[in-house]
């Protein structure tokens, strides 16, 4: 079916009291599982690039954006095509002719006057495209290898005050919070703070979104939706279902060479994660 949009996706999860899952993706198997995954659960989905993943692909966006395409033109639920994480305007400015709906621009590393100026011009450039975009306030921490950030130090929480300003006077159409999620945790075992959250959403009129949430239980997940978290982004439990699965594949076949054998149950694993992710996070309204 023809792409969809991820303003549009979130509009209905936000209508719905639910929220849309998105998924990031490095590979094409990445892709295929989303894809898969999505079908089994009957949901829309989001599939997410970031500046991270075009770093890998050796700083080129347009074949694993191209593949991204191809795959949701092909497939049986509504996909949409999100850009994230994006630093640099070089490749922000790729995402409209790359077939993205939406981009997350983030200069959340940035004191919060460069932040807000940085990201207002982001949305203005956005806009013009016909761009949904989302930026972070807040600090989740956990990127780019760094050590993951401490989410109950002081300033890594979003404040509710600062955020009804940041996106007033940025122009942004969805935010997402720092409320107690961390970026790369490979065990779920995080524990958000649901009453910021509450607050949060009480005071924004955009949609919130929710980053490092591979590390987090169903309940948190769910308990998060309740509260008013719209877009869901998930990576790492991609990552660990399909490594896990090529390891236990390679210990018991040590014999194995053909890539295929253990990347179809890599690919497997994933689309199981992503179908029981999107039960959690798209379920029936609290």
């Amino acid at each position: 079916m023809p792409l969809a949009t991820t303003g549009d996706l979130v509009a209905r999860a936000v209508a719905a009291r639910r929220a849309v899952a998105a998924f990031n993706v490095i590979t094409l198997e990445h892709i295929e599982a989303v894809v898969s995954g999505a079908e089994t659960a009957g949901a829309p989905v989001v599939l997410q690039v970031s500046e991270n993943a075009v770093k890998f692909r050796h700083g080129r966006l347009l074949p694993l954006a191209r593949a991204a395409v191809a795959a949701a033109e092909h497939a049986a639920v509504p996909v949409a095509l999100h850009l994230d994480h994006v630093q640099g305007d070089a490749l922000l400015r790729q995402a409209a002719s790359a077939g993205f709906s939406s981009v997350m621009y983030d200069a959340s590393r940035l004191p919060y006057a460069e932040n807000l100026a940085a990201t207002r011009a982001a949305a203005h450039w956005a806009h013009a495209q016909g761009l949904f975009i989302e930026a972070e306030l807040g600090e989740v921490g956990g990127k780019d290898g760094r050590a993951p950030l401490d989410a109950h130090a002081p300033g890594a929480r979003t404040d509710p005050a600062e955020a009804r300003a940041f996106v007033a006077d940025s122009g942004v159409d969805a935010l997402a919070v720092a409320v107690g999620s961390v970026h790369a945790m490979t065990t779920r075992t995080a524990a958000l703070d649901h009453d910021l959250l509450k607050e949060l959403s009480g005071a924004l009129d955009v949609p919130l979104v929710l980053h490092g949430s591979s590390g987090l239980a169903d309940g948190e997940l769910t308990e998060a939706v309740a509260g008013g978290i719209a877009k869901v982004n998930i990576g790492t439990a991609l990552n660990a279902a399909m490594t896990g699965a090529i390891r236990r594949f390679l210990a018991a076949h040590p014999e194995a060479v053909d890539s295929r054998a253990y990347l179809t149950v890599g690919r497997r694993a994933m689309a199981r994660t992503v179908a029981d992710l999107m039960g959690v996070v798209g379920g029936p309204p609290a």
